[in-house]
């Protein structure tokens, strides 16, 4: 509580998916002014709205969580977006903290930064040990970076900067939209789809082979305010729930969930990504004490009712 007490932090992308969960979970730890930039009043790509952001909320924190994401078909067709969108935010809001003498600053990489062939599970030093697998790796860079601004303004200018590296988040209030939701909602939606008009079978891209780490929502907001408060380090950090498993086991989990009995037909003309992607934990429990508690059989439970609910009520928000 006494961290956080008279602190102005500064969320950007706090009015999203895992925003809004950080922005509650800050208040939760006794952080009364949390600013959030809405897009619409700051353009995170534009350095003068960058300059006008630290102007108007004069923050001690800031908590950069704002990115153009999306899934394997998004990252292909938009990689200079991808690239030169996430790269301006990070870059700009960093240099700008530095000079005004911010007290810390969190950033956000991804997990699509670490090399394409990385031994599993992935650890924070093998960061630097190949090139991105090639669908996301504009994306992947362009986060990567921030790593290296925040050693390098470490280095020179005893800048107080801290990096942590999720794995792909899901949970109540996901992106659903099929052209650019990650690999959890888009099941759902298909699955949803095809119980709602009788159909038997469902197309998935890829093989079904590859792995990958899930991390829930809400578990991902509390490491995020534990390292906020607790880690001071230049290192990065993993930011994950420790369990890795196959697209193919993932989508009888999820059809199991939903009730769906029809097949799956996997597309095998669609790309996999990268063949397995899994974090080694034991960084970020170390330094903060961080561990998952939502199993991912229990997180998709309530991601699916969730999406019923509001699907129902309120189509225009999973729209």
């Amino acid at each position: 509580m006494t961290f956080w007490a008279g602190k102005n932090v500064v969320v950007t992308g706090g009015g999203g998916f895992l925003g809004t969960r950080v922005v509650a979970e800050l208040q939760k730890h006794g952080a009364e002014k949390v600013f959030v930039p809405r897009r619409k009043d700051y353009d995170l790509i534009q350095y003068s709205d960058v300059v006008r952001l630290y102007q108007d909320a004069r923050p001690d924190l800031v908590i950069h969580l704002a990115a153009r994401v999306g899934g394997i078909g998004a990252n292909q067709q938009n990689p200079g977006s991808f690239f030169y969108d996430n790269l301006m935010m990070g870059t700009q809001l960093m240099e700008l903290g530095r000079q005004r003498g911010l007290h810390k600053f969190v950033a956000l990489g991804t997990i699509c930064a670490y090399p394409k062939f990385t031994p599993t599970p992935f650890k924070e030093e093998d960061l630097w040990n190949g090139y991105p697998e090639e669908t996301n790796a504009p994306y992947g860079l362009a986060k990567k970076m921030l790593l290296v601004q925040s050693q390098a303004y470490r280095q020179q200018y005893d800048f107080n900067s801290i990096y942590l590296l999720p794995v792909n988040l899901y949970g109540p209030g996901d992106n659903f939209d099929p052209e650019s939701s990650h690999v959890i909602p888009a099941m759902i939606l298909k699955l949803e789809n095809a119980l709602r008009s009788g159909q038997g079978e469902i197309e998935l891209w890829g093989t079904g082979s590859p792995t990958r780490e899930f991390l829930y929502v809400d578990d991902a907001a509390k490491a995020i305010v534990l390292a906020s408060e607790l880690y001071d380090g230049s290192a990065p950090v993993n930011i994950g729930s420790g369990r890795e498993i196959s697209i193919r086991d993932l989508a009888g989990m999820v059809a199991d969930i939903m009730g769906f009995k029809g097949a799956f037909k996997w597309n095998t003309s669609r790309p996999d990504g990268q063949l397995r992607r899994a974090l080694d934990m034991s960084r970020a429990e170390k330094l903060f004490g961080f561990r998952a508690q939502t199993t991912l059989e229990t997180g998709i439970q309530k991601t699916v009712e969730w999406y019923r609910q509001t699907r129902d009520s309120s189509p225009e928000r999973v729209s």
